[in-house]
């Protein structure tokens, strides 16, 4: 087999923010990035959590920085963020990780609750990816944009009315930049990932009614561990993705396919 024709998923040389990335499934694509050769950009607002987070991966000899900072504070989030990429370059790929879940109806939701939630999962992912396509431009860069949407972008359900409308803004958002930015080389594509243990999923895994019947409902009859959304992630932000631009890949075990 030819060099030539084996896929290229390798990151050496890229630089790579993932936001809300000091546990979850940011943390477990901060790892496949690292081991892909990237250097990567832990964040979050939580100083210890995302020292923990680089002191791991440092630990297995990986190049990581940190960028300590609420997203929702765009004007801080892009001054802190100019200020490292002089230290080691703007990001070439750029994750949206970061998202809040509001499990309520929208008779239990208050105005507050609805706005606030739709900025930190809709409103901020599109700030930032703004301006991490703008930056791309500016520095030249063939680069990547990838944001976690959710098997509630495609579907609903009673009971968590207000996560399913932000997601699939976020589904839109990756559409309208694969259109926009696609002539200056950037790549705009999601992931949509389902049933994931993870911290923010302990609660309902450990329901005894709500639990089994998410495991009911798969498949795979299983939960998902975060390493698993690794794979999907490193292919797109890598050489072997290069014609892929405006698409959510579904992570799910096959859940979202049942009925």
């Amino acid at each position: 087999m030819l060099l030539s024709d084996r896929p290229n998923f390798d990151l050496t040389g890229q630089v790579a923010l993932i936001t809300g990335s000091s546990q979850g499934l940011g943390f477990a694509i901060a790892k496949s990035y690292a081991a892909s050769g990237a250097t990567v950009i832990l964040n979050g607002r939580n100083a210890a959590q995302v020292n923990l987070a680089q002191q791991q991966l440092l630990d297995q000899g990986y190049s990581v920085a940190t960028l300590i900072q609420d997203i929702n504070d765009w004007e801080l989030y892009t001054h802190n963020l100019d200020i490292l990429c002089k230290e080691i370059g703007p990001p070439s790929i750029h994750v949206n990780c970061v998202g809040q879940r509001l499990r309520k109806g929208f008779e239990a939701c208050s105005p507050t609750e609805i706005l606030e939630h739709i900025q930190m999962n809709l409103t901020t992912t599109v700030q930032l990816s703004r301006f991490a396509a703008l930056k791309m431009v500016e520095h030249k860069l063939a680069g990547r944009i990838i944001s976690l949407s959710s098997i509630a972008g495609r579907i609903a359900r009673p009971g968590d009315s207000i996560y399913p409308i932000a997601k699939q803004g976020v589904e839109g958002m990756v559409r309208a930049l694969a259109v926009e930015f696609g002539p200056k080389g950037i790549t705009s594509n999601g992931i949509a990932p389902g049933t994931f243990a993870t911290e923010s999923n302990q609660q309902l895994a450990a329901d005894p009614i709500k639990g089994p019947q998410v495991l009911g409902r798969n498949p795979l009859q299983r939960w998902a561990q975060p390493h698993e959304i690794a794979g999907a992630a490193v292919f797109l932000a890598s050489p072997a993705a290069s014609y892929v631009n405006g698409h959510v890949m579904v992570i799910d075990g096959g859940f979202s396919i049942t009925f």
